[in-house]
Formats: C-alpha cells, sequence, structure tokens
C-alpha cells in the first residue's frame, strides 16, 4: 500500500533532531540524496515548517524549497532583502496545517467572499483557486496525497475568507492521520540533541 511506502522510506531515511526555540527540527536524508527538514511544535507536535532540498546533476545543494510554512523573502540576492523585495499588496500563498487538516492561506486578497470558487480537478490532481470576476486564478497540487497515492476528494474541500485573505482547507484522509501518528511514534526514537549542543545527533 503507498501509503505503507511512504511511512517505509520516511523510517529508512536517515534522521537527525534538535530542540530549538520550542520546535522540535528534525532533518531527513533519503539515499536517493533529497533532503527534507520539518519543524513541529514541542508542546503540540503540530507541523509548522517543512521543506526540500535535492542536489542538482552535478552534485551541488539546490536552494530549499517550502512545502509547508512561511514563505522565504523573496529578492535576498546579493543587495539584501531590504532593498529588493515583493510588493506587498501582492497576494501571498503559504501553506500551515493544522492538526486535522492541510490547509493553505491567500493573503491580500481584497475581493468579496462570494467571488471565490475553489473546486478539485480530478484530471489535473490539483485545487483549483478563481474568481468570478477573472481576478485572481491558482492551482495547487496536496504533496502528502500524492506520496500517499491517495484521491482528491471534493467533499474535504471548504474555504474562508476574513481580513483579505482566502484560508483554504482539506480534511485530512484518515490514513494520512494514522500515518502521522505512526511518524511521531517513530520520532521519539530520534535521539534529540539540544541547541546548546552543537551538531545534531544521527541516529
Amino acid at each position: 500500500m503507498a501509503v505503507t511506502g511512504w511511512l517505509e522510506s520516511l523510517r529508512a531515511a536517515e534522521k537527525t533532531a534538535l530542540l530549538q526555540d520550542g520546535r522540535r527540527k528534525v532533518h531527513y536524508m533519503f539515499p536517493d540524496g533529497k533532503e527534507m527538514a520539518e519543524e513541529y511544535d514541542e508542546k503540540t507536535s503540530e507541523l509548522l515548517v517543512r521543506k526540500w532540498r535535492v542536489k542538482s546533476t552535478l552534485g551541488a545543494l539546490g536552494q530549499w524549497q517550502i512545502e509547508v510554512g512561511e514563505p522565504a523573502p523573496h529578492g535576498a540576492g546579493s543587495l539584501g532583502p531590504e532593498l529588493i523585495k515583493e510588493s506587498n499588496a501582492n497576494p501571498i500563498f503559504m501553506r500551515k496545517d493544522t492538526k486535522m487538516s492541510f490547509q493553505w492561506r491567500i493573503r491580500n486578497l481584497a475581493y468579496p467572499k462570494d467571488v471565490y470558487s475553489v473546486c478539485v480537478d480530478q484530471k489535473e490532481r490539483c485545487v483549483v483557486v478563481r474568481t468570478s470576476n477573472k481576478k485572481y486564478y491558482k492551482k495547487f497540487s496536496i504533496p502528502d496525497l500524492d506520496r500517499y497515492q491517495l484521491p482528491l476528494d471534493d467533499s474535504l474541500l471548504s474555504f474562508a475568507y476574513a481580513n483579505c485573505t482566502l484560508i483554504i482547507s482539506y480534511q485530512k484522509p484518515k490514513e494520512v492521520l494514522l500515518a502521522e501518528s505512526e511518524l511521531q511514534k517513530e520520532l521519539k526514537k530520534v535521539k534529540m540533541a539540544h541547541s546548546s549542543d552543537g551538531d545534531c545527533k544521527t541516529q
């Protein structure tokens, strides 16, 4: 079963863990050279950050790609982020999950709630957000469902709108909740370093 397959690959990955600033930080190194870093709230075990990094064909480390959590500041080039940055008026898309749902927030959308529609595109396996005034359109996948090879279900999708922010929620299927619970048990076995200890300990 695909759910078991992804869980097994997490179990097999080389893991290091660090406790810092109330966050449990876990780094995974997969046999194919991919890296994944996650940060959990120490008290609630809620996922705060998940990011990926892959090596280029020449073996150089690429940039971290954020899957869950606040997006990295744009334009952080040689002039520094304070000199080149994205307009604060542009829509900002980010994912911030809860215990029971995958959740995305799109900030800086000033249109009334009734212009938004959110639906599942089964053919492309993604969620589509559009406005009836044709001012905004976005589609995005749910990587977790792809990794677990689970179908997308329109009935699990909902959205709310407040303070110029569209909040899209997708209720986690029971298979995902079970796998996340199993992963938390697995992570408890990883020796935890504290930020004062220096380098992370490897399992």
